[in-house]
């Protein structure tokens, strides 16, 4: 998701003084934040299997009522399970083999206590009953819930988002990024007039008096953010798509009266696709289809299901966040919402704290899309174009343990940190693997930093500790300092983190030099006296020419 707002931007070249990451994220947590942020005993023991989510979604009372299934493999023995469900919402039963659990309920949390023994191997599974007003969303998809709109036609417009906030805000799930469930079932009953459209693909619609029912099956693993409802009197249209892995169906989902603006619009979406595929392989969710589906909001990377709301404009919504002109070539949303479909649902983030996992790379995929149709040099302006937008004020990684993401430097600052990664690679061809690797490396997993960082130090052959220390752990921007005297260049990084030694490449006035400087003075004979330095621009950096007497 593209979770920032294009009115609150700080310029380039911005270098605070420093800031530690403690006094940077000075914020208390409760008991609360850790119980939804952390892998709670009453988690551990249990890995998820299969969900099957029936529900019946009431638009006219904006209420929700039904039960979610939850089959598990019991890792270690424990009797107590954590089950998250965010009031008002109301878990009212939960049951195993047809008996009633007893369940206290702790906020959000709710520990229910298992009567059968759980031994270690064995597949069991509860049913949860749970019924509610689920939170309304204020502003989707950044502060979220369930948004409850009207269409031109008074028709009812329904969608969920949640990332962030949590699943749980309106089912009741495990809800924690660390354990994806491995398949899903979603059915959905709403008025006979509306459609819902979940992830995956459509099993069957089961037809009521005044009512049906929408099945879908997920056959891929999901995160509980990535699991959505869209409810509407959609028109659908479809494409097939010859991707790398075969025959891709692509699903459309707009309101009646916007689909021949959509069937011209949504064109796009195999290019975006096609651009995807080459950077970073396959399309991971085969299996389930590609559907982009018209909701109330902005747009949200929901997992086979992305929800799109851009006004069938391109740029963010019809403007271009580079500022170079190449954002007017593609719809941002539709490319950054497909991106995640790679990086956030296919390579998911165990704890929100590392959302740049996500974000980072979805953003970077923008520039590589201008890349891909109109050369390097445009990609490169892209990135660069977005410099603008970041705020360095707080560091990209959020707490541990306690459901906090970072800020949105995540994106543009990210973006740029990956742009700058690859001049370091300084091969296009390995860069292009690293790209695919990861991707097959952490397929359909969940990930840490350290473990991303730890690929990309592998697959570059580059130690980048220092580097990502630096990026996503420090506010400064690495400045080279410098100054010419007696033909002589000195020059050092300053304002970075301990060890810090990228190589950089300058200009000397024409020639192209790399320097490799580190925290002390360094020196470089020079052919003329009057030379001017200006570090290469797709270096995320700053530079400083000291005056020396």
């Amino acid at each position: 998701m593209f979770k920032t707002t294009i009115t609150c931007f700080f310029l380039l070249f911005v270098v605070s003084s420093s800031v530690t990451y403690a006094q940077s994220f000075a914020k208390k947590f409760t008991r609360q934040d850790t119980l939804r942020g952390s892998i709670t005993p009453e988690r551990e023991w249990w890995d998820l299997n299969f969900y099957h989510l029936a529900i019946n979604v009431n638009p006219e009372t904006k209420f929700i009522s039904g039960t979610n299934t939850v089959r598990y493999k019991v890792l270690k023995p424990n009797q107590v399970m954590q089950i998250d469900l965010q009031p008002p919402m109301q878990l009212v039963k939960a049951t195993q083999n047809d008996t009633e659990l007893d369940i206290k309920h702790e906020g959000n949390a709710h520990f229910i206590t298992l009567n059968s023994k759980q031994r270690k191997g064995d597949i069991n599974s509860v049913v949860l009953e749970y019924k509610g007003h689920p939170k309304t969303a204020k502003n989707a998809p950044w502060d979220g819930g369930i948004s409850w709109k009207k269409d031109k036609d008074d028709n009812h417009f329904i969608a969920s988002s949640c990332q962030g906030l949590g699943a749980s805000v309106w089912w009741p799930c495990k809800d924690h990024m660390y354990d994806e469930v491995d398949s899903m079932r979603i059915s959905v009953r709403v008025p006979n007039k509306l459609m819902d459209v979940s992830n995956g693909r459509l099993e069957h619609i089961e037809q009521h008096n005044t009512t049906k029912t929408y099945h879908w099956f997920v056959k891929s693993p999901i995160n509980n953010y990535g699991v959505n409802i869209n409810i509407a009197d959609y028109s659908m249209f479809s494409e097939i798509y010859k991707g790398k892995a075969g025959n891709l169906s692509l699903d459309y989902y707009v309101l009646r009266y916007n689909e021949d603006k959509a069937k011209v619009h949504f064109k796009q979406t195999p290019k975006i696709l096609e651009a995807f595929e080459h950077w970073f392989g396959p399309y991971p969710f085969y299996d389930d289809g590609f559907k982009l589906v018209e909701a109330p909001y902005l747009g949200m990377e929901h997992q086979s299901s992305i929800t799109y709301g851009n006004h069938f404009k391109n740029g963010y919504l019809g403007r271009d966040l580079s500022g170079t002109g190449w954002g007017l070539k593609f719809d941002f949303i539709i490319a950054h919402e497909t991106a995640h479909e790679w990086f956030a649902n296919s390579i998911t983030n165990k704890d929100i704290a590392d959302m740049w996992i996500h974000e980072s790379f979805a953003s970077y995929a923008e520039s590589l899309y201008v890349e891909y149709y109109y050369g390097k040099q445009a990609g490169a302006d892209y990135v660069i174009g977005t410099r603008k937008r970041i705020a360095n004020k707080k560091p990209i990684i959020g707490h541990y343990n306690v459901n906090h993401e970072g800020t949105p430097d995540m994106y543009f600052k990210g973006a740029n940190m990956l742009h700058t990664l690859r001049q370091l690679v300084n091969n296009d061809n390995r860069w292009h693997n690293t790209l695919r690797g990861i991707n097959r490396e952490f397929y359909h997993k969940t990930v840490t930093t350290q473990e991303i960082e730890t690929f990309l130090s592998t697959a570059t052959g580059i130690d980048l500790t220092a580097f990502f220390n630096q990026y996503l752990r420090d506010v400064r921007l690495p400045t080279l300092e410098y100054y010419i005297k007696n033909r002589t260049l000195h020059y050092k990084w300053s304002t970075t983190v301990a060890n810090f030694n990228m190589p950089v490449q300058v200009k000397l006035d024409a020639d192209a030099v790399w320097l490799k400087p580190n925290t002390d003075w360094q020196t470089l004979k020079l052919k003329t006296k009057n030379v001017k330095l200006v570090v290469d621009r797709n270096y995320y950096v700053a530079q400083k020419n000291i005056q020396v007497h």
